[in-house]
């Protein structure tokens, strides 16, 4: 059993095959192999949801999600299921039950979660490229720690039926037709779909693929916004995050593309509703940013409200077995109520608006995926808990506005991996995985500078 999940990382729940669809065509993802959360709905087997007292609860699925069908029209081969982080409430990607999958890039590191095991799976090279879902940063931060690409695509951008509902607030919403445990699959709101990816290449083909996206060529960017108070933030020096995008950019396409804002200000102004949010015993900049944290704030009370409404009866009548940090959220989760909802949504609106207004057509907006790498396995939850909540007010950027967004592995920080992630405004999808295309390789000459010069 050991020797098994050595040779795996840990990554998978299950193995099995699903060949792709025969074609007498050359498919976009012919030859490629790929895994899946557990999560996802596979016709024949239980979605399991990180948790054995779920699997035991709930029946095999009778149908297939979309989105796996999707990747095997394209011509993929399925090679089973992976670990997620229990009922996908954890960015460390932590699992009691199951085991922790291995970070393939630190080992005595988390791998990040909820979606570890597809992460893993990709940064560990035992497959192609990998499905998870991220409402809050679950494909995003496994990305950043395990040193790959990862992709959140734009709000409504890919169907998540056959998925596990997460928050229909930052998801996209399907028409129910079945209550969960009889049998159905799920076809309610639910966690975007997102993927992993080594190669920028094999990322841009199995997106185009999900979003069903013709292929064509790059728009070149408008601008290129660095949030200079968000890197500022980081544990990360600035200039090491930063400083191979700039030169990249400069390169591919000139020097005035690139600008520099104070998210702080600019979200402060035009965000009036999250005034309410703001704690004042956080105006510290130099550790916080208010605005951020009030923005992240508000996107928590919809998300532990959703949260509860989809699975609080469930949990309170089966009482799961969950693990420390995850019991806490979870328990947390179920105490939420509808109290300020309403400014929580005006709040969501108004983000959007504003970040919109900021990017404009082809704009770009530049922050750290993550705050800091990935905290050593078994960390107290209460010693992480803080760091969490200042990358949450990163990460909920792209919840709140329902952009997408691409976490860029930029090689190692002191032996730990460090990346960059990428937003463009919600529909420029396309528009962002070809722009990481076309980076990439000068991003890798970028990087290998900086490195040197830090050696």
């Amino acid at each position: 059993m050991d020797m098994a999940r050595d040779s795996d990382y840990g990554a998978f729940m299950e193995k099995f095959l699903l060949q792709p669809s025969p074609s007498l065509h050359q498919l976009p993802l012919h030859g490629l192999t790929f895994a899946f959360k557990d999560i996802f709905d596979v016709d024949g087997y239980v979605t399991g949801f990180g948790n054995p007292d779920w699997a035991r609860t709930h029946p095999a699925a009778t149908s297939t999600a979309p989105a796996i069908l999707a990747v095997l029209r394209g011509g993929a081969t399925c090679v089973g299921k992976t670990v997620t982080a229990e009922l996908a409430y954890s960015i460390n990607g932590e699992n009691k039950h199951y085991g922790t999958p291995t970070n393939p890039c630190v080992s005595d590191r988390v791998p990040g979660g909820s979606s570890s095991g597809s992460a893993v799976a990709v940064g560990a090279k035992l497959v192609d490229f990998a499905l998870g879902t991220d409402t809050g940063g679950s494909v995003r931060v496994p990305a950043s720690y395990c040193g790959i690409l990862g992709f959140r695509p734009s709000h409504d951008a890919i169907s998540t039926a056959g998925v596990i509902p997460l928050v229909q607030s930052f998801d996209t919403v399907e028409i129910s037709t079945a209550f969960v445990g009889e049998g159905s699959d799920y076809l309610t709101p639910t966690s975007h779909t997102g993927w992993f990816a080594r190669d920028p290449v094999i990322l841009n083909r199995v997106g185009r693929v999900l979003l069903q996206l013709p292929d064509v060529d790059l728009v070149r960017p408008s601008r290129i916004i660095i949030a200079e108070d968000c890197f500022q933030l980081s544990d990360i020096p600035k200039d090491r995050v930063t400083q191979p995008l700039v030169k990249s950019v400069e390169k591919l396409f000139g020097s005035h593309l690139v600008s520099r804002a104070i998210l702080e200000d600019y979200v402060k102004d035009k965000v009036p509703s999250l005034k309410q949010f703001v704690n004042k015993g956080n105006a510290d900049q130099e550790s916080h940013i208010p605005s951020l944290e009030a923005l992240s704030s508000a996107m928590r009370l919809i998300i532990g409200y959703e949260f509860k409404n989809n699975h609080g009866e469930w949990i309170n009548t089966v009482k799961p077995d969950l693990g420390p940090g995850i019991s806490e959220r979870v328990w947390e989760a179920l105490m939420t109520t509808d109290e300020n909802l309403d400014i929580c949504h005006s709040v969501k609106s108004e983000a959007r608006a504003a970040l919109i207004d900021l990017l404009g057509d082809f704009g770009v907006l530049a922050i750290p995926t993550v705050l800091g790498p990935p905290s050593k396995l078994q960390t107290d939850p209460t010693i992480s808990e803080n760091f969490c909540d200042r990358t949450f007010s990163l990460l909920l950027i792209a919840s709140a506005s329902g952009f997408c967004q691409v976490s860029i592995p930029l090689g190692f920080y002191d032996n730990l991996p460090v990346s960059i992630s990428l937003l463009a405004t919600h529909g420029s999808d396309g528009f962002l995985l070809n722009l990481v295309e076309t980076l990439y390789d000068t991003l890798k000459e970028e990087v290998g500078i900086v490195e040197k010069m830090g050696s």
